[in-house]
Parts: C-alpha cells; sequence; structure tokens
C-alpha cells in the first residue's frame, strides 16, 4: 500500500505446493500448490477491502493481468486498476468487433509512446483503456509496455500513475537486504513450515519499522542501515582502543 511516498505491506501470502504431480517434461515427481497465483491475488483484495483499507488504485504487472482478476476488480470490488498485459493478448476495437470475434494481437495496433485507445481484450464484457508506453533500459536498450485500465477518464495519465507501483520493487529488495536476518531472505537459515513463515513476518515488521524511521529521520532504508553499521564499527573501534591502551598500563605496570 503506497501513500505518498510511504509504503507500507498490508498483506502478504506464502506459496503453499501442497499437491504432487508428474512433470511432464522430466517424468519426475513434483509438487505444486493448489492455489494459483491469481486466487492468492484476489484473496489479498478480498481480505483488504473487508479489512475497510482506503484504496483508489490497483497496480499490477502482467503476472495478475488474467480476465478473471480484471472481473473481480472491476464487478465485485468495483475498485479501478491499471495492470500490465502481454503484447500478444487479443483486443477488439469495438463492441461490434468483439461480437463477430474480430480480434487482433495487441502489438499489432498502431499507436504513439503515450498514446490510448479505448478497446474491448477478449474474455472480458466491459471496456479498457489500452496505453502504450516506450522506455529506456540501463544498456541503453528500449522496451514496450502496454497497459490496460477499466478507468476512461479523459485526461487522466495512466503509465504516470503506473509508474508508482516500482516502489514494490523497492520494497522486495530493502525487505531482502535490509529487513531479514541474515541480510538475505532467501538464504534463510528456517527448515519448517513455521519457522520460515515467523521469519518472513520478522521481516516484513523489520521493513516497517524502518519505514517509520524514515518518515522521521527523511532518510532512506539503505542509509539508516549503513548509519547503524557506521556507528556500530566506531563503538567496538572506541571499544578496542580502550582495551588495547588498558592492556598497554598493565603490561608496563
Amino acid at each position: 500500500m503506497r501513500y505518498g511516498d510511504d509504503v507500507f505491506p498490508i498483506g502478504y501470502e506464502v506459496v503453499h505446493k501442497d499437491t504432487e504431480v508428474i512433470d511432464e517434461k522430466t517424468n519426475k515427481l513434483k509438487r505444486i500448490a493448489s492455489i494459483s497465483k491469481n486466487e492468492y491475488f484476489r484473496n489479498l483484495l478480498t481480505t483488504a477491502a473487508k479489512n475497510q483499507v482506503k484504496f483508489e488504485w490497483i497496480l499490477a504487472d502482467n503476472w495478475f493481468s488474467s480476465k478473471d482478476n480484471f472481473d473481480f476488480i472491476h464487478k465485485k470490488l468495483k475498485k479501478k486498476f491499471i495492470i500490465g498485459i502481454k503484447s500478444n493478448r487479443l483486443v477488439a476495437l469495438s463492441q461490434n468487433d468483439k461480437k463477430t470475434g474480430k480480434f487482433q494481437r495487441v502489438d499489432e495496433l498502431e499507436l504513439k509512446d503515450g498514446e490510448s485507445k479505448i478497446l474491448w481484450l477478449k474474455g472480458n464484457s466491459f471496456p479498457m483503456k489500452l496505453t502504450k508506453k516506450i522506455f529506456t533500459n540501463e544498456d541503453g536498450s528500449t522496451g514496450i509496455l502496454f497497459i490496460v485500465s477499466n478507468d476512461l477518464t479523459d485526461g487522466v495519465d495512466h503509465s504516470e500513475i503506473y509508474h508508482k507501483r516500482w516502489q514494490i520493487e523497492v520494497y522486495h529488495k530493502s525487505l531482502k537486504q535490509n529487513a531479514s536476518p541474515k541480510n538475505h531472505l532467501a538464504k534463510s537459515p528456517t527448515k519448517t513450515v513455521k519457522t520460515q513463515k515467523n521469519h518472513i513476518f520478522a521481516s516484513v515488521i523489520g521493513f516497517c519499522k524502518l519505514e517509520l524511521l524514515k518518515l522521521k529521520t527523511a532518510t532512506n532504508h539503505f542509509a539508516i542501515k549503513y548509519k547503524l553499521i557506521l556507528a556500530a564499527n566506531q563503538a567496538a573501534l572506541k571499544e578496542l582502543n580502550f582495551m588495547k591502551n588498558t592492556s598497554q598500563i598493565q603490561n608496563f605496570a
């Protein structure tokens, strides 16, 4: 959940791989989760709504761009969303095209950078606004992002609002490198489901405390971490020098 520049987690799920199946490619036994990532996604949104969390937009990448998720947010939650979609998704440019089954791929549409278009996504009954955004990667290469929204209001820059979703990546990075014991959540020494869940929960609480410190000190999580490390090293050096000087005095005596 983001309010302005402040970010706080309001829920999370631990994927439980509770079902055994045979992998068709390797013919070996593997474990999978009986609940899909999209079901987890909808469960978290349902919990937020039941808890009366105040939010205006739901932002997500194309991992969560299923037609069921779109219907759930639009029809049941009655909330606005901006979600990324893959370039091969099929769309109709009018209701008549939708009725007659005239669909085309998103990447076949002639859209300029930042341009939007009202259309119908295959599998969904309500219109959405598609926006194309061209971005530049750190290595200088370019990429294309397609996002859709059930908000058809004119003058709203969906790509600018969607950019705020980047804070989830900052959250994940800080959670792993600053808030997690052993400085890496993925390398947790825990072995059982209970201790692993406790480790994750403690890390999330640690992130929240860091976020509160950020508000009080106007300093980001990484700067807070290095200030603490510097202070600890300075205290250790001071104690080491004290022990060294005391030892020299005793030896001289």
